[in-house]
């Protein structure tokens, strides 16, 4: 080969190289936003994935109680924390309860708010040994709820739960005589004043231009 043809195929490479790297990374940033927004819409379906497998130790959610209970004794116990900042002191009325399984009980959380202004938070769960989510049924709990306390307002929120009878039977917890029950709340933004939204509404101003 001479070396003008050489040049001449360096030359046509280069250019291709160029275009084949700007389309790489023109995909690469495509993909990525995309699994962004793919990861925000998946949120609402993984959670109800979990509440339903009890997968990661979500727990489920039932209407109705336990029409069975064992003469087998399991310990629940109760954690709380909070996240972000979020200026409440949450905790549990009680730190455990023995109880016999497909025993339905009433226990109680309760938060206050300790900062000088409203404050708004939301509480996710999880149960451990994450196997164990599967057979953890909630009857009323506080979870996913939006919540707003007042400067310096305590607030009581009840959990009613009971232990599957299934739980005997699963092999990967055999031996389990212990389950824990962990809550944290995570700060939101505070809800618009209704009064202000009321205003809104009466002058016809809804902030079109």
């Amino acid at each position: 080969m001479t070396d003008d043809t050489h040049q001449i195929t360096e030359n046509a490479v280069v250019p291709k190289r160029k275009v084949s790297d700007r389309t790489i990374a023109i995909s690469c940033l495509a993909f990525f936003f995309g699994m962004v927004g793919m990861a925000f819409a998946a949120v609402p379906l993984y959670a109800m994935f979990c509440q339903v497998t009890g997968y990661g130790g979500t727990t489920q959610r039932v209407e109705q109680m336990s029409d069975t209970i064992l003469d087998k004794k399991i310990t629940v116990r109760f954690d709380a924390n909070t996240s972000g900042g979020l200026p409440w002191q949450f905790e549990p009325v009680q730190r455990d309860v023995t109880m016999n399984i497909g025993e339905t009980k009433l226990i109680k959380y309760e938060a206050r708010n300790i900062a000088e202004k409203p404050t708004a938070g939301r509480a996710a769960f999880n149960v451990t040994p994450q196997a164990a989510g599967a057979y953890f049924n909630k009857v009323e709990c506080f979870c996913f709820t939006d919540t707003v306390l007042k400067p310096g307002e305590d607030l009581e929120m009840p959990v009613v739960f009971f232990v599957d009878p299934d739980i005997v039977n699963a092999p990967e917890l055999k031996g389990v005589n212990t389950i824990t029950l962990s809550y944290t709340f995570f700060p939101i933004a505070m809800p618009a004043p209704l009064a202000a939204s009321t205003d809104v509404k009466k002058n016809g101003t809804s902030g079109q231009l």
